[in-house]
Parts: structure tokens; sequence; C-alpha cells
């Protein structure tokens, strides 16, 4: 449960960075910004839940950062298709 937690913590910075790197000139750098903030505030949490601070998301909230986590994927790859136009 421990190494599926860390690799969720390290999969939502890979987002982060890479939303961030989308170029403002991009018809996708609103929304990536919105997506961005969205994982920062789930990092956040995971890493307060890594700490003890914060139980363990329901199943229900787990669905919602999974949802969270394929649209920023969706995003990166838009804006990439984009990019090579």
């Amino acid at each position: 449960m421990r190494d599926d937690h860390e690799h969720m913590i390290e999969q939502t910075r890979l987002l982060v960075q890479r939303l961030e790197r989308i170029s403002a000139d991009s018809t996708w750098a609103r929304r990536s910004s919105g997506q961005r903030g969205a994982l920062l505030r789930w990092l956040e949490r995971l890493e307060k839940q890594e700490q003890g601070e914060l139980p363990a998301p329901s199943n229900g909230e787990m669905e919602l950062f999974q949802l969270l986590v394929d649209v920023s994927f969706d995003l990166l790859e838009k804006a990439a298709r984009e990019y090579m136009k």
C-alpha cells in the first residue's frame, strides 16, 4: 500500500511539472492551469496522508483523483498534438 501511495505522489508531481510546461500560447493553457491547481491540492493532501495527518481517501475520492489524473494526461496529449502541428 505504501508503494502505491508513493507512486501516486510521484505521478502527481510529474503531472504538475508537465502541465506547468504547456505554453501560454496554447489553447490548452488555461485548462491546464486549473488542472494543475487541483493536482497541487491533491498533492498536499496525499503528503499529509503519508505523514498520518489525514485519513486515507474513500473509494469515491480515489475515483475522483483517478479522473483528475486521466484528464491531466489527456490535456498533455492534446497540448502536445497542438504543438506538433
